[in-house]
């Protein structure tokens, strides 16, 4: 099969549509527009029938109802075949009493993991690491995340960063560190001299006119 050199490929950047990919995978063929119009958070794993990755697996599994209640989809990749990924999938199930909803990518000629930067040679030249992207309902990559192989996800964090990417989006708005839903935001800044003058008189929560917070009621709407 025809792969993609790693050398040559130009990784995906924020804000820039994501590279679109047509894939096989353990439910069906899957392309990146079939998610149009839906969050879509694509992971990597470094292989099938590994200690790390199986409790990523059980773990995403356990959120995946989560992510569909903020129209968020999710989808897997490793560089293994539809047939180990099926056998890996059964035996989750087997051992953990877990089903995995969601597809999973068998990107054995490695596209998809090139398309998005997924090996890293200082890690492994035949095993993505572990990344985790975040492309939003109109197609475009939103923030990514990646790991080392020895260390497993937290479910929390990606929860909470598509919390705050929605959140920043439907509010106009920032999320600070460590935000959580129902958190205050923070105001996007002024971008001129006379704004800022008027920032401090504007009823928010203001450190300075740079730095304002302010309630959001929930559920948050474009109202809010």
């Amino acid at each position: 099969m025809e792969t993609i050199p790693l050398s040559t490929v130009s990784l995906p950047r924020l804000n820039e549509p994501a590279p679109e990919f047509s894939a096989t995978t353990t439910h069906e063929p899957k392309k990146l527009s079939d998610y149009k119009g839906k969050w879509l958070i694509l992971f990597s794993h470094p292989a099938d029938f590994t200690p790390v990755c199986t409790t990523e697996f059980v773990a995403f599994s356990k959120i995946y109802p989560e992510l569909q209640k903020r129209n968020a989809d999710l989808i897997g990749v490793s560089i293994d075949s539809v047939f180990s990924h099926i056998a890996w999938v059964r035996n989750v199930e087997e051992h953990f009493g877990i089903r995995i909803p969601f597809p999973i990518i068998a990107d054995v000629d490695m596209k998809v993991a090139g398309l998005y930067g997924m090996v890293h040679p200082g890690a492994s030249s035949t095993q993505a690491v572990r990344c985790v992207f975040f492309i939003d309902d109109k197609g475009l990559l939103r923030a990514m995340m990646y790991y080392p192989m020895s260390v497993g996800r937290n479910m929390d964090e990606i929860l909470r960063v598509l919390e705050a990417l929605q959140t920043a989006d439907t509010a106009k708005v920032a999320c600070p560190a460590n935000w959580r839903p129902g958190d205050k935001v923070v105001v996007p800044p002024p971008q001129t001299q006379e704004a800022a003058e008027a920032r401090m008189k504007e009823g928010y929560e203001c450190t300075d006119w740079y730095l304002c917070t302010r309630e959001l009621a929930w559920p948050v709407t474009s109202e809010t």
